[in-house]
């Protein structure tokens, strides 16, 4: 099914009009390149919005070169492997957020992609939380710039310790600490995110197009709107990203005890720790992500709809 549009909507690839078995085979492939791109940024996010004032590191910089020094480039991976498990819940999203906009078709663009959005990042949220609670412990050894500690190789017995010391003082109850601050999180950015992002998208190609009359693919157009949803959802989102990570990593009773927290120790300023290491996160990615997931739905069209489509 071809999706409506008006003289100022980009015409979007919807669920009917995709082979599913192309989709998901070369959907996978994506989302492992994808992770193993960007893992590094969100480690050094997670160190640096658990870190009290600037206790291991002064910023984003400081901790790229001391973790090169003290944990070589494994340092920057390390909950790696535990957390490519998530590639499955990047799945349950995509297909979430395609099937709730086909269920809201009716409905105009901005509602369909904020619903979608949500939905999509509640369904995978619920998934992810146990595999980012015992990959963000594992990211957090080696903090202490201790040469002998910091350069420590993981195993999988001690990913498995971590996940068994979790269990036995929490339960399962244990591998959802942060889940609602999570939810806080994720589903605003998502929701916000992809609406941003038509919503860019038809601006940016009204302006090139329209006023300037500057013939440019449409997928390039769309690679500039992605990085300014990213950004855009990424500064709203912030404050709940670090109480999130606090909870999940350093535990706490409450999502409101933790801004207090965070409020008392730093100020105002203390919610735009990490700040710049999700920027330099969200934004690659918002551009990575728009590439090559509209490239993975034009690839994956049906081919009778391949004409219908400008790249």
């Amino acid at each position: 099914m071809i999706s409506k549009t008006t003289e100022t909507e980009s015409k979007i690839i919807e669920w009917d009009d995709m082979d599913k078995t192309k989709f998901y085979s070369f959907g996978v492939l994506f989302a492992l390149s994808i992770r193993t791109v960007l893992y590094p940024t969100t480690l050094i996010k997670t160190r640096l919005q658990v870190q009290s004032q600037k206790s291991a590191y002064t910023g984003t910089w400081d901790a790229v070169k001391k973790i090169g020094r003290y944990e070589g480039i494994r340092g920057y991976y390390k909950g790696f492997m535990i957390n490519t498990f998530t590639i499955f819940s990047g799945q349950c999203y995509v297909t979430t957020y395609e099937l709730l906009r086909k269920t809201f078709s009716g409905a105009n663009n901005f509602t369909k992609s904020f619903i979608a959005g949500g939905g999509a990042s509640l369904v995978a949220q619920s998934i992810t939380v146990p595999i980012d609670v015992v990959s963000q412990r594992i990211m957090m050894i080696g903090q202490s710039v201790d040469g002998s500690v910091a350069r420590q190789n993981i195993s999988w017995k001690q990913t498995s310790s971590i996940a068994s010391d979790i269990l036995r003082t929490s339960g399962v109850r244990g591998f959802y600490k942060g889940y609602t601050a999570s939810i806080m999180t994720f589903m605003p950015s998502s929701a916000l995110w992809w609406p941003f992002y038509h919503f860019y998208t038809d601006r940016y190609s009204y302006i090139i197009k329209d006023v300037l009359d500057f013939p440019v693919p449409h997928i390039a157009i769309q690679a500039l709107a992605g990085p300014t949803a990213g950004f855009t959802a990424t500064t709203v989102t912030n404050p709940m990203d670090i109480v999130r990570t606090r909870l999940q990593v350093l535990g706490g009773d409450s999502i409101i005890g933790s801004f207090k927290n965070l409020f008392h120790e730093e100020g105002l300023k203390g919610f735009t720790k990490g700040l710049s290491a999700r920027y330099l996160a969200t934004v690659p990615t918002s551009l990575i992500i728009v590439l090559g997931y509209e490239t993975l739905k034009r690839v994956s069209l049906r081919s009778e709809l391949k004409e219908l489509y400008e790249w």
